[in-house]
Protein backbone atom coordinates (compact mmCIF):
# COMPACT_ATOMS: atom_id res chain seq x y z
CA UNK A 1 0.00 0.00 0.00
CA UNK A 2 1.29 3.31 -0.75
CA UNK A 3 1.80 5.63 1.78
CA UNK A 4 0.30 9.13 2.20
CA UNK A 5 1.46 11.94 4.65
CA UNK A 6 -1.64 13.52 6.67
CA UNK A 7 -4.24 14.83 4.39
CA UNK A 8 -2.54 14.04 1.52
CA UNK A 9 -5.33 13.83 -1.35
CA UNK A 10 -4.87 10.63 -3.30
CA UNK A 11 -3.56 11.29 -6.54
CA UNK A 12 -2.34 8.91 -9.13
CA UNK A 13 0.92 9.86 -10.03
CA UNK A 14 1.70 13.14 -10.98
CA UNK A 15 -1.89 14.77 -12.27
CA UNK A 16 -2.57 16.78 -15.24
CA UNK A 17 -6.46 18.71 -15.46
CA UNK A 18 -8.88 16.65 -17.69
CA UNK A 19 -12.33 17.70 -18.37
CA UNK A 20 -15.20 16.35 -16.55
CA UNK A 21 -17.50 13.32 -18.67
CA UNK A 22 -20.72 12.58 -18.43
CA UNK A 23 -22.02 9.67 -16.07
CA UNK A 24 -20.57 5.85 -16.50
CA UNK A 25 -22.99 3.24 -17.43
CA UNK A 26 -25.63 2.57 -15.21
CA UNK A 27 -25.37 5.75 -13.12
CA UNK A 28 -28.30 7.48 -14.29
CA UNK A 29 -30.71 5.09 -13.98
CA UNK A 30 -29.22 4.43 -10.28
CA UNK A 31 -29.61 7.85 -9.66
CA UNK A 32 -33.12 7.65 -11.39
CA UNK A 33 -34.44 5.16 -8.98
CA UNK A 34 -33.50 6.50 -5.61
CA UNK A 35 -35.02 9.74 -6.49
CA UNK A 36 -32.51 12.06 -8.14
CA UNK A 37 -33.90 13.48 -11.35
CA UNK A 38 -31.17 13.60 -13.33
CA UNK A 39 -30.95 16.40 -16.26
CA UNK A 40 -27.29 17.78 -16.65
CA UNK A 41 -25.12 13.99 -16.67
CA UNK A 42 -22.07 16.31 -16.56
CA UNK A 43 -23.11 18.13 -12.82
CA UNK A 44 -23.98 14.68 -11.54
CA UNK A 45 -20.89 13.51 -12.83
CA UNK A 46 -19.18 16.07 -10.59
CA UNK A 47 -20.98 14.57 -7.76
CA UNK A 48 -19.32 11.21 -7.82
CA UNK A 49 -16.24 12.26 -8.46
CA UNK A 50 -12.99 12.02 -6.18
CA UNK A 51 -10.33 14.10 -6.37
CA UNK A 52 -7.97 11.20 -7.33
CA UNK A 53 -9.09 11.19 -10.35
CA UNK A 54 -7.39 14.34 -11.06
CA UNK A 55 -10.60 15.75 -13.23
CA UNK A 56 -10.66 19.52 -13.61
CA UNK A 57 -13.35 19.28 -10.67
CA UNK A 58 -14.70 16.76 -8.25
CA UNK A 59 -17.29 16.45 -5.69
CA UNK A 60 -16.25 19.14 -3.28
CA UNK A 61 -18.69 22.35 -3.86
CA UNK A 62 -21.41 20.37 -4.18
CA UNK A 63 -21.04 18.85 -1.28
CA UNK A 64 -20.79 22.06 0.60
CA UNK A 65 -23.61 23.14 -0.63
CA UNK A 66 -25.36 19.81 0.01
CA UNK A 67 -24.48 20.18 3.68
CA UNK A 68 -26.50 22.55 4.31
CA UNK A 69 -29.76 21.64 2.02
CA UNK A 70 -29.26 18.87 4.04
CA UNK A 71 -28.89 20.93 7.56
CA UNK A 72 -32.14 23.30 7.08
CA UNK A 73 -34.54 20.02 6.48
CA UNK A 74 -33.18 17.98 8.83
CA UNK A 75 -33.48 20.82 11.18
CA UNK A 76 -36.84 21.79 10.08
CA UNK A 77 -37.90 18.11 9.93
CA UNK A 78 -37.22 17.89 14.22
CA UNK A 79 -38.57 21.23 14.95
CA UNK A 80 -41.87 19.61 13.22
CA UNK A 81 -41.51 16.44 15.48
CA UNK A 82 -40.95 17.34 18.72
CA UNK A 83 -41.25 20.17 21.46
CA UNK A 84 -38.32 19.73 23.08
CA UNK A 85 -35.31 21.84 24.31
CA UNK A 86 -33.28 23.69 21.77
CA UNK A 87 -30.42 21.56 23.04
CA UNK A 88 -32.16 18.40 22.24
CA UNK A 89 -32.78 19.17 19.41
CA UNK A 90 -29.27 20.56 18.53
CA UNK A 91 -28.19 17.04 19.97
CA UNK A 92 -30.13 14.98 17.51
CA UNK A 93 -29.88 17.37 14.53
CA UNK A 94 -25.58 16.85 14.92
CA UNK A 95 -26.10 13.31 14.95
CA UNK A 96 -28.24 12.94 11.89
CA UNK A 97 -26.38 15.04 10.15
CA UNK A 98 -22.54 14.10 10.68
CA UNK A 99 -20.99 11.89 8.34
CA UNK A 100 -21.97 8.47 9.65
CA UNK A 101 -25.63 9.30 8.95
CA UNK A 102 -24.32 10.69 5.57
CA UNK A 103 -22.36 7.06 5.27
CA UNK A 104 -25.27 5.08 6.16
CA UNK A 105 -27.82 7.24 3.64
CA UNK A 106 -25.36 6.28 0.71
CA UNK A 107 -24.84 3.01 1.97
CA UNK A 108 -28.50 2.08 1.86
CA UNK A 109 -28.28 3.33 -1.77
CA UNK A 110 -25.42 1.20 -2.81
CA UNK A 111 -23.25 4.49 -4.27
CA UNK A 112 -19.53 3.17 -3.36
CA UNK A 113 -20.62 1.43 -6.73
CA UNK A 114 -21.27 4.67 -8.41
CA UNK A 115 -18.46 6.49 -6.85
CA UNK A 116 -15.66 8.05 -9.33
CA UNK A 117 -12.07 7.56 -8.34
CA UNK A 118 -8.47 7.17 -8.77
CA UNK A 119 -6.23 3.81 -9.28
CA UNK A 120 -4.80 4.32 -5.92
CA UNK A 121 -7.45 5.74 -4.02
CA UNK A 122 -10.20 2.67 -5.11
CA UNK A 123 -7.02 0.22 -4.51
CA UNK A 124 -7.02 1.98 -0.62
CA UNK A 125 -10.63 1.28 -0.48
CA UNK A 126 -12.02 4.59 -0.76
CA UNK A 127 -15.18 3.67 -2.20
CA UNK A 128 -16.05 2.39 1.61
CA UNK A 129 -14.43 5.11 3.45
CA UNK A 130 -16.95 6.55 5.63
CA UNK A 131 -15.76 9.74 5.16
CA UNK A 132 -16.07 9.37 1.24
CA UNK A 133 -19.84 7.80 0.81
CA UNK A 134 -20.51 10.90 3.34
CA UNK A 135 -18.95 13.79 1.03
CA UNK A 136 -20.86 11.52 -1.86
CA UNK A 137 -24.02 11.70 -0.38
CA UNK A 138 -23.72 15.57 0.58
CA UNK A 139 -22.69 16.17 -3.05
CA UNK A 140 -25.63 14.20 -4.70
CA UNK A 141 -28.23 16.66 -2.48
CA UNK A 142 -26.08 19.82 -4.03
CA UNK A 143 -26.60 18.40 -7.03
CA UNK A 144 -30.77 18.02 -6.85
CA UNK A 145 -30.63 21.05 -5.50
CA UNK A 146 -28.76 22.86 -7.97
CA UNK A 147 -31.18 20.61 -10.41
CA UNK A 148 -34.79 20.20 -9.00
CA UNK A 149 -34.95 23.10 -5.89
CA UNK A 150 -35.16 22.61 -2.32
CA UNK A 151 -38.54 21.34 -2.11
CA UNK A 152 -37.69 18.28 -4.66
CA UNK A 153 -34.18 18.14 -2.27
CA UNK A 154 -36.26 18.37 0.95
CA UNK A 155 -38.74 15.26 0.09
CA UNK A 156 -35.79 13.30 -0.98
CA UNK A 157 -33.60 13.74 2.24
CA UNK A 158 -37.24 12.95 4.01
CA UNK A 159 -37.19 9.74 2.20
CA UNK A 160 -33.04 8.52 2.82
CA UNK A 161 -33.19 9.71 6.27
CA UNK A 162 -36.71 8.43 7.13
CA UNK A 163 -35.29 5.03 8.98
CA UNK A 164 -32.37 7.60 10.66
CA UNK A 165 -34.52 10.09 11.54
CA UNK A 166 -37.43 7.39 13.49
CA UNK A 167 -34.57 5.77 15.28
CA UNK A 168 -32.88 6.19 18.01
CA UNK A 169 -29.79 8.68 16.55
CA UNK A 170 -28.74 11.38 19.19
CA UNK A 171 -31.69 10.40 21.73
CA UNK A 172 -29.29 8.71 24.14
CA UNK A 173 -25.85 10.38 24.50
CA UNK A 174 -24.51 10.74 27.37
CA UNK A 175 -25.81 14.01 29.66
CA UNK A 176 -21.99 15.32 29.75
CA UNK A 177 -21.30 14.47 26.11
CA UNK A 178 -24.69 16.29 25.33
CA UNK A 179 -23.52 19.20 27.92
CA UNK A 180 -20.06 19.32 26.14
CA UNK A 181 -21.37 19.54 23.00
CA UNK A 182 -24.43 22.23 23.60
CA UNK A 183 -21.82 23.98 24.95
CA UNK A 184 -19.60 23.98 21.58
CA UNK A 185 -22.40 24.21 19.55
CA UNK A 186 -23.93 27.57 21.42
CA UNK A 187 -19.86 29.27 21.62
CA UNK A 188 -19.81 28.57 25.24
CA UNK A 189 -16.67 27.79 27.61
CA UNK A 190 -16.60 23.82 28.49
CA UNK A 191 -18.64 23.17 31.32
CA UNK A 192 -16.84 23.14 34.55
CA UNK A 193 -17.68 20.59 37.02
CA UNK A 194 -16.97 21.16 40.77
CA UNK A 195 -17.31 19.14 43.95
CA UNK A 196 -18.81 20.93 46.57
CA UNK A 197 -19.69 18.35 49.19
CA UNK A 198 -18.46 15.20 50.36
CA UNK A 199 -20.40 13.71 53.14
CA UNK A 200 -21.25 10.70 54.57
CA UNK A 201 -18.67 7.34 56.00
CA UNK A 202 -16.41 5.71 52.69
CA UNK A 203 -19.12 3.00 52.62
CA UNK A 204 -22.59 5.17 52.07
CA UNK A 205 -20.55 8.48 50.93
CA UNK A 206 -22.64 11.24 49.75
CA UNK A 207 -21.19 13.52 46.76
CA UNK A 208 -22.54 16.78 45.73
CA UNK A 209 -21.25 18.79 42.21
CA UNK A 210 -21.66 21.75 40.40
CA UNK A 211 -21.68 21.73 36.84
CA UNK A 212 -21.23 25.84 35.65
CA UNK A 213 -21.14 27.18 32.12
CA UNK A 214 -20.07 30.37 31.73
CA UNK A 215 -22.36 32.74 31.40
CA UNK A 216 -25.01 30.70 31.14
CA UNK A 217 -25.83 29.25 34.86
CA UNK A 218 -24.79 25.90 37.01
CA UNK A 219 -26.94 23.18 38.34
CA UNK A 220 -26.14 20.82 41.37
CA UNK A 221 -26.69 17.08 41.53
CA UNK A 222 -26.20 14.79 44.75
CA UNK A 223 -25.16 11.27 43.94
CA UNK A 224 -23.47 8.43 45.79
CA UNK A 225 -20.79 8.56 43.82
CA UNK A 226 -18.84 11.65 42.54
CA UNK A 227 -19.13 10.32 38.32
CA UNK A 228 -22.94 9.74 39.19
CA UNK A 229 -23.34 13.42 40.48
CA UNK A 230 -21.44 14.80 37.62
CA UNK A 231 -23.66 13.31 35.22
CA UNK A 232 -26.72 14.09 36.85
CA UNK A 233 -25.90 17.97 37.25
CA UNK A 234 -25.26 17.59 33.77
CA UNK A 235 -28.84 16.38 33.12
CA UNK A 236 -29.89 19.01 35.66
CA UNK A 237 -28.03 21.43 33.75
CA UNK A 238 -29.78 20.34 30.28
CA UNK A 239 -33.43 20.39 31.51
CA UNK A 240 -32.94 23.83 32.92
CA UNK A 241 -30.68 25.84 30.42
CA UNK A 242 -30.34 23.51 27.59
Amino acid sequence: MVQRSAGQPYRNGPVSSKPLGKLERGANSWLQKHGFAVKDETLWAEALTHGSTGEDRDYQRLEFLGDRVLGLTIAHWLFEQNRGQEGALAQRLNALVSKTACATAAREISASKHIRLGKQARDDGAAESENVLGDIMESLLGASFIESGFDATEALIRNLWAPQVDGTAGKNKHPKSALQEWAAGNQRRPPRYSLIDRSGPDHKASFTVRVEVHNVGEAEATASSKQDAETNAAKNFMERFG
